[in-house]
């Protein structure tokens, strides 16, 4: 299945409308984050992005989970392009950091979760660090909070077959690492910037 074709399909299924409501599908290297809630996420946010787009831009996915199936890393490998990355034993020599940091020196878009693991009850955990240290070394970047709705739903924590419902990635305003900004401030800013996009607010 070639990838435009698997695209199309993702969007028919899911009802996905892209809304770029604080910046335009520019062609230009960005790290696009946003919410966690299903194994789908990744893949409806890749489909949501034009063509152009997306022939550049590589999400970032769990080696362990993308790698347990033939017909998963199939996909992972040579529709996706996905950059495969460690989550349960990180040595240095396998840092998670080191691989996404050559595919932008590549000239590639990426697409990162910084919660880390999935949220379905619809919240937006602390952000880890990682979306910190690529905007720390690649300030020319554009960093791109999105919010994914409704996604939780297709394809239920635990659940083989997604159901179909109408859903929705909205691309907000770029964010960029400000000078002496630390790392606690950044990382409150992007998450903020998420949950704003989904009409979410800390408790």
């Amino acid at each position: 299945m070639k990838g435009q074709s698997l695209a199309t399909m993702v969007r028919l299924f899911t009802g996905a409308q892209a809304r770029w409501s604080g910046c335009g599908p520019e062609t230009r290297q960005r790290v696009y984050f946003a919410n966690h809630t299903s194994n789908l996420d990744f893949v409806l946010l890749w489909a949501a992005l034009p063509r152009h787009l997306r022939a550049r831009t590589r999400p970032i996915a769990a080696h362990d989970y993308w790698t347990a199936a033939p017909h998963r890393q199939f996909l992972a490998e040579k529709i996706f392009r996905a950059v495969l990355i460690e989550r349960k034993n990180v040595t240095r020599s396998n840092n998670p950091l080191h691989h996404m940091l050559a595919a932008l020196d590549a000239q590639d878009s990426l697409i990162i979760f910084p919660e880390g693991g999935r949220n379905a009850e619809g919240n937006v955990g602390e952000f880890k660090s990682g979306i910190y240290h690529l905007a720390k070394e690649r300030r020319s970047v554009e960093f791109v909070p999105v919010w994914i709705d409704n996604l939780s739903r297709v394809l239920p924590k635990g659940e083989i077959l997604p159901l179909p419902l109408l859903c929705s990635v909205t691309f907000g305003a770029p964010l960029v690492l400000q000078e002496a900004e630390n790392k606690a401030a950044f990382l409150d800013r992007a998450r903020n910037a998420v949950m704003s996009l989904g009409g979410r607010h800390d408790e």
